[in-house]
């Protein structure tokens, strides 16, 4: 009678086992993994959903096509580490621990220090999908504490990291190493400068000028291989995975064969550079961006291999506007559009940013949507998607009603930026909703030294998208509006060189 009793409990408890197994299992089937890609220093015009006619992007047109394209979506800050702190943690730079590139060391492997990190305790997206359950991945370009810091993807919520802690190093793409967690990570490169110019007297149309720039092992390419590797790895419970990559921010560099698929006319760039010398450098910023492309079919095709495509959210945007650093030719590829400005400005063509989403059987197909959001909604719309509490106040809005298609989409009233550099020069930008007279855009910049408030500029996005026309003297109480917001929108910061009554000394 024991030994049956023994067995039936034995029995019991197995079969309990697996149905608590199995209700994991479904729980986790449930949750839908999370694909953020974001890219560097791409401009709303430089892929084909937005117009590009020179570039080749088909797999991001296939996916516009397949989803929903945002053509009101903003960037947290016109350069890159406050504007990839507003994704993290879902603040806008008005109250961000990170408000500009405040970068420590040099671009010597000895001396790679990074940015400032995030301090420890920071909520950040990771450790929100953390608490809903998640594995969480960053690979790529970090930018938000160098290594050994407090700072570091390991430290901030990420159970896995490949890729770049500074973002120095990601100007060049063939770097003698990445990182890997917390431990360098060689790759097969000999050390390279990467803003070094032609020697004096080389012949900036000859190839062989070129030579001793040349490496093998291209770090865009091992970070696209390294996230197909971790959906494998990750296929059987909910992944959230930051796939960042460095391109197409200068220097311009692709593999060879890459760039001879693009054939333009060329004016050689780095006979005397800020970045790395480029023979053709119209053609290796075009391979850049095809390559990101390439990479983007790749995990697309994989998920749908894998039986993964209809429970993955993918969602692609870029961090600031486009720029001229390295050769690249902004007009040729009209890269910001119809909009004025490009990267370190808050005019649109800085902060207005190209973003597709993607989930097949939830995100409608083919869609645009007019919908105004930033950065900072990111964080609250994945709690939102994952049912997690946030704790800590954002700035943001969830933008998950837009992205199902239903109703109930909440707005924003404002939206507010601010932009600092090491030089003195500050920026405030602040976007007003007004569905009477318009959509107003307001920007003002402090000189050097200007401690009273600068004149607002004032623009109607609803009929002048590109901001040819500075309306200020006609709305006296919009611009009134607008000074009241920048003045509100901010606290002080931490770091002196963040605050608009500061001015470096000579």
């Amino acid at each position: 009678m024991t030994a049956v009793t023994s067995c039936a409990l034995t029995r019991i408890s197995t079969e309990s086992a697996s149905a608590k197994a199995r209700q994991v299992e479904q729980a986790n089937s449930a949750k839908p993994n999370v694909i953020y890609i974001i890219v560097d220093d791409l401009g709303i015009g430089d892929i084909e959903p937005y117009g590009q006619e020179k570039i080749r992007t088909p797999h991001l047109q296939k996916m516009a096509e397949q989803g929903l394209t945002f053509t009101q979506h903003y960037a947290g800050n016109p350069v890159c580490a406050p504007s990839r702190a507003a994704v993290m943690t879902g603040l806008h730079s008005g109250h961000n621990q990170i408000r500009g590139n405040y970068e420590l060391g040099d671009f010597s492997d000895e001396r790679e220090y990074g940015q400032l990190p995030l301090k420890p305790g920071t909520t950040t997206l990771a450790t929100v999908m953390k608490q809903a359950g998640y594995q969480t991945a960053l690979i790529g370009k970090w930018g938000l504490g160098g290594p050994g810091s407090y700072g570091t993807p390991n430290k901030q919520g990420f159970d896995y990291f490949f890729g770049y802690l500074d973002q120095k190093q990601a100007h060049n793409h063939y770097p003698t190493h990445l990182w890997k967690n917390e431990e360098w990570f060689s790759l097969n490169n000999k050390w390279l400068d990467a803003h070094a110019a032609l020697p004096v007297g080389a012949d900036p149309y000859d190839l062989e000028s070129y030579k001793a720039f040349l490496r093998e092992d291209f770090a865009q390419e091992r970070l696209t291989q390294d996230a197909l590797k971790y959906i494998k790895e990750n296929k059987d419970k909910p992944f959230f995975l930051y796939l960042a990559y460095a391109g197409p921010h200068a220097a311009l560099q692709a593999p060879e064969d890459l760039i001879d698929e693009y054939s333009f006319e060329e004016t050689p760039y780095g006979v005397h550079s800020k970045y790395l010398a480029q023979r053709r450098p119209r053609a290796a910023r075009a391979a850049m961006i095809t390559h990101i492309d390439k990479g983007v079919g790749q995990v697309k095709a994989l998920l749908k291999e894998l039986n993964l495509d209809e429970n993955t959210l993918i969602i692609f945007t870029s961090d600031n506007g486009p720029s001229a650093e390295g050769g690249a030719d902004m007009e040729f590829f009209d890269s910001n559009g119809k909009f004025r400005g490009y990267k370190r400005d808050l005019y649109e063509g800085g902060i207005r940013m190209p973003t597709l989403a993607y989930w097949p059987g939830k995100v409608a197909a083919g869609q645009k949507t007019e919908h105004v959001s930033a950065f900072w909604d990111l964080l609250p719309t994945l709690a939102d998607l994952t049912n997690v509490e946030l704790k800590t106040k954002t700035d943001g809005i969830s933008f998950l009603p837009t992205l199902l298609n239903q109703d109930g989409q909440k707005q924003h009233d404002s939206l507010y930026w601010e932009f600092h550099r090491a030089n003195g020069f500050h920026s405030q930008a602040v976007r007003i909703k007004d569905d009477v007279n318009g959509d107003w855009k307001a920007v003002r910049h402090y000189k050097k030294g200007q401690r009273l408030n600068p004149p607002i500029e004032l623009y109607n996005l609803k009929t002048d998208p590109a901001e040819t026309t500075n309306v200020a003297s006609k709305y006296p109480e919009i611009v009134n509006k607008a000074t009241e917001l920048m003045r509100t929108s901010r606290t002080p910061s931490f770091m002196d060189a963040w605050n608009f009554d500061y001015w470096p000394r000579k």
